[in-house]
């Protein structure tokens, strides 16, 4: 069985006029496209809250990502308990058809 390729590339990024050299073993494009994202939300915070140094604007994006992924968090919760109960529900409708006798 071959190992998993774990070999890392380098990719240069830049985000909020900062350039950056970043460490993947996944495919660069979607650390650029993260980058990206990263850049146009602190871009965005700049803009909106005016005259913030880059470390408040870094913070106020870390709190709007921490949030997202509560949320996101959240809604996976609410989705695993919904597939857990209805995983009991088709397994007693089961249960049932198979215990049940014939001609019912």
């Amino acid at each position: 069985m071959d190992a998993p390729d774990t070999s890392k590339q380098i990719v240069r990024v830049t985000i909020f006029n900062q350039s950056y050299a970043v460490s993947t073993s996944g495919d660069p494009r979607d650390t650029e496209a993260l980058a990206q994202e990263i850049d146009d939300l602190m871009s965005s915070i700049a803009r909106r809250a005016g005259n913030l140094d880059s470390t408040r604007t870094a913070v106020l994006a870390c709190l709007h990502l921490a949030d997202r992924l509560r949320t996101a968090e959240r809604k996976l919760e609410t989705l695993q308990q919904s597939v857990n109960h209805k995983t009991r529900d088709f397994a007693m409708l089961l249960d049932q058809a198979f215990l049940s006798p014939e001609g019912d």
